[in-house]
């Protein structure tokens, strides 16, 4: 969908240069600076801040709360990068560049949260894009959202690959004390050297499992997600034994897995960047993605045995972690199976959810 046009001022905050400006509703400006290098940010006013997703998902919540468009951390899998497509940009670059922050955000959630109509129902934030991305060092927006969820009697969950998330440590605890509240780390590879061009402007892995133990060691519940695993990438014995080696020790209360999953938007971006990094894996992808954005039954249904095996060697047999379904983020009383490595009914993968229908 279209964004009517607004009228702005864009800026450069280094020069005073103007910014190009882009078709958003509320768009209030747009603005560059030097610590945020070859980053556009369109500071917009929202009109809403709760997102309700549709009842036919089978996410396990039904609202949530995404105060950024667009993410610096730039992962080349990332399944939201076909939303900023909604805003008539790419999924490619300006998915990594063209950030949208909804800097009313804490306002219109306190307003949305004091209605008589609010039922107090689960509220997940991370679902879309980051909240803790390198732009909520600027904007600090998380510490609105995270008390005004505590102060109305909302539980919440997180799930972010954003050490940020240590900042608001504090605040999560007092928040806990009150409400149920679920934290997840996002964290699939540990090998440095893929990382830093799969996911380049993410948190090296080492500093994610550091997180992990902070999280806990504040008495908190962590769980981790690890997806995507990428096939002949990250998928092999030893790297998935050393994962959740490490994950053990870190502390995580549980783990989910799930396959790589391409859709559009998402793939071409993808399939552009392995033909730089690994073109002899281009055929292999071309087949086991050539009909459809998840890879087939068979290769699910494999990985599921080798990640089923892996968690039993390191305690995590029988959970199945994710914040945002559990509200604390603990193990579930069910084991992985093939149904959490892909598609299904019982799936927990994240998908993007409601974004088509944001009122900013």
């Amino acid at each position: 969908m279209r964004w009517n046009t607004q009228t702005a001022q864009g800026e450069s905050e280094a020069s005073g240069e103007a910014v190009p400006l882009i078709p958003l509703a509320g768009l209030l400006r747009a603005v560059r600076t030097p610590e945020f290098q070859g980053i556009t940010f369109h500071e917009v006013a929202a009109r809403s801040a709760l997102n309700k997703v549709p009842p036919a998902s089978s996410m396990p919540f039904r609202w949530t709360i995404n105060p950024y468009r667009g993410c610096s951390h730039a992962c080349v899998y990332c399944f939201a990068r076909g939303t900023h497509k909604y805003l008539d940009l790419d999924a490619g670059l300006d998915f990594d560049r063209q950030l949208v922050v909804k800097v009313n955000v804490v306002d219109v959630l306190k307003a949305e949260l004091a209605k008589p109509s609010w039922s107090r129902e689960h509220v997940a934030l991370g679902t879309n894009t980051d909240p803790y991305q390198r732009a909520e060092g600027r904007y600090a927006l998380m510490p609105g959202i995270i008390r005004a969820l505590a102060e109305s009697g909302t539980p919440f969950s997180i799930l972010t690959k954003g050490t940020l998330l240590a900042r608001d440590l504090p605040l999560l605890k007092a928040a806990a004390a009150h409400v149920p509240v679920g934290t997840a780390i996002s964290l699939a590879m540990l090998d440095p050297g893929l990382q830093s061009v799969v996911e380049p402007g993410t948190p090296s892995p080492s500093a994610r499992l550091s997180l992990i133990s902070k999280l806990r060691d504040a008495g908190l519940a962590c769980g981790v997600m690890a997806m995507p695993i990428l096939p002949w990438l990250t998928d092999g014995e030893e790297q998935l034994d050393a994962l959740f080696a490490s994950l053990s020790e870190a502390g995580a209360t549980g783990v989910t897995v799930g396959a790589l999953h391409l859709r559009p938007g998402t793939k071409e971006w993808f399939m552009q960047w392995l033909a730089r990094e690994h073109p002899r894996l281009v055929g292999r992808y071309r087949r086991l993605y050539g009909t459809g954005a998840y890879a087939p039954k068979d290769y699910r249904t494999w990985l599921a045995r080798r990640v089923n095996a892996a968690k039993a060697r390191h305690g995590f047999a029988g959970s199945e972690s994710f914040g945002h379904r559990m509200g604390g983020g603990g193990r579930s009383e069910t084991g992985p199976t093939e149904s959490s490595i892909g598609p299904s009914e019982s799936s927990i993968e994240l998908r993007p959810v409601a974004v088509q229908g944001e009122l900013f």
